[in-house]
């Protein structure tokens, strides 16, 4: 299935497929990799799927694809496109069956001394307190009444029933809650699965990771985002709105591929299915996304309560005490209306990010206000057994991709080849080797996110660094992971 798409080469780190490769395109496609990472990418659908994303009623500019693209469902993984909120459309297939998916991170005091010899402690009680799995459920209860305001509110809601501090909300993109959200344009069927599931991890490549700092790169931004030495540990989750975002997805896909009809919208491919932006479909697709988005951020905001939960029982300490503060939450899986200058004018826009990472420069309003005049924290996770960075966001993101950057490694093997390819016996005993410790729900999970399934994690951080679209800060290396 390789491509076989003419790449104009725009520079070391930048490729683009010409407007002229479709007669549907509207804009170029514009993708961020080095040879390498694009001789992978040309092995699947990615560049296929960016020329169809380029096809799109209103799309500006190009279309994006970030250095850990992948092929994923109408949308590449890892693929950015903003259309005009006047003229243009929103698409789920821009978002993903996992809205806001996404990674916060949330530091400690503690050394890697302090927890070594505790860390087996630690992950089996991480691992009995937040539930992982594909049936995992939640330890919470609630009716449909609580998860309609769990749908409204977001990660507030976790915070006014004790789960967090009211600071917590401020360092979460939106504060934790996208105003937008109506839990009457979720489906019963989408509540009903994800009403057992709130405060789960989930499967797949979603974890809860023990890390240490490993190399600084940014002293001074670092130090602002609570990064403050070599050997400091953190936690970083990543998860998303598990089952009730993957049935809001495939409600209003069923509602968009009618839109196309009645809008009479030609596409190049049904799984881009959307709706235009001033339309109803479109009005409500994008507050039932809203609603997935804050169950999501609510999901995270529960489980860092009862990760901090079991750093107090383990190391016998308050967590206000192991200074147990969220850096930053993002979401890599959403559609946000924002404004850009586009070819010298401001234009309002949804900007589509699946599998993609928001990265406002200095002085952004959205910002948390202790970080504006530094830049958005950005989080890149990597696969258990390597590494996960922190950068921070730039003026030219702004100017060169919608504010947006990369979002992890990015998968080079599907799991289904990659059960094929690699043992979890295997997987583990390499892990061992390194000293990182694994508890996983399933063994077969451990084959699927084998790290040799993903993309170097090193490259994509040092691409987007190179490309200016978000810059290095903090190399993390992990201790212990959970994984569903």
């Amino acid at each position: 299935m390789s491509s076989k798409i003419a790449l104009n080469k725009v520079n070391d780190y930048a490729w683009q497929i010409p407007k002229t490769y479709k007669e549907c395109m509207k804009v170029p496609g514009l993708i961020y990799v080095d040879e390498d990472l694009l001789e992978h990418i040309k092995q699947d659908l990615t560049l296929e799927q960016l020329a169809n994303v380029a096809c799109l009623p209103g799309v500006l500019k190009h279309a994006l694809a970030m250095p850990d693209a992948h092929q994923g469902y109408g949308f590449p993984i890892g693929g950015v496109a903003a259309t005009d909120y006047s003229t243009g459309v929103i698409s789920p297939g821009g978002v993903g069956y996992d809205i806001n998916c996404g990674v916060r991170i949330v530091s400690t005091n503690l050394k890697v001394d302090d927890v070594k010899s505790k860390i087996n402690e630690l992950v089996d009680l991480l691992f009995r307190e937040i539930p992982s799995g594909l049936a995992s459920k939640g330890k919470i209860r609630v009716s449909v009444g609580e998860l309609n305001d769990v749908i409204a509110a977001g990660a507030t809601w976790a915070v006014e029933h004790g789960y967090g501090w009211p600071e917590d909300l401020h360092h979460c993109e939106e504060n934790g809650c996208m105003k937008k959200a109506d839990p009457d344009m979720i489906s019963p069927k989408a509540k009903e699965r994800g009403k057992s599931q709130i405060g789960s991890l989930g499967s797949g490549n979603h974890f809860l990771e023990v890390q240490y700092v490993d190399k600084i790169f940014n002293p001074q931004v670092a130090k602002r985002f609570g990064i403050t030495e070599v050997g400091q540990v953190f936690v970083m989750i990543h998860t998303g709105s598990r089952g009730l975002g993957h049935e809001t997805c495939s409600d209003y896909l069923r509602l968009m591929e009618s839109a196309v009809r009645k809008y009479n919208l030609r596409l190049p491919d049904r799984e881009l299915a959307c709706a235009p932006n001033n339309s109803d479909e479109a009005e409500k697709y994008f507050k039932a996304m809203s609603g997935a988005a804050n169950f999501a951020w609510c999901n995270r905001q529960l489980i860092t309560h009862w990760t901090r939960e079991s750093f107090r029982q383990v190391f016998k300490t308050d967590p206000e005490d192991l200074g147990m503060n969220i850096i930053y939450d993002v979401a890599h899986n959403i559609a946000k209306l924002e404004e850009h200058d586009v070819d010298g004018k401001r234009v309002k826009c949804y900007v589509h990010r699946k599998g993609a990472t928001r990265a406002f420069p200095p002085g952004h309003p959205e910002i948390p206000a202790d970080y504006r005049d530094i830049g958005q924290p950005v989080i890149l996770p990597g696969t258990m057994g390597t590494s996960s960075y922190i950068l921070v966001g730039t003026p030219k993101a702004m100017e060169i991709s919608f504010g947006s950057t990369a979002h992890g490694a990015g998968r080079v093997l599907s799991r289904i080849k990659a059960v094929k390819s690699f043992s979890a016996h295997d997987v583990k005993s390499k892990l061992s080797s390194k000293n990182i410790v694994i508890r996983a729900a399933d063994l077969k999970v451990i084959s699927e996110e084998a790290p040799a399934a993903y993309k170097d994690i090193d490259k994509v951080a040092k691409i987007s660094n190179a490309v200016g679209i978000a810059t290095l800060v903090a190399q993390m290396k992990p201790l212990a992971v959970t994984k569903g």
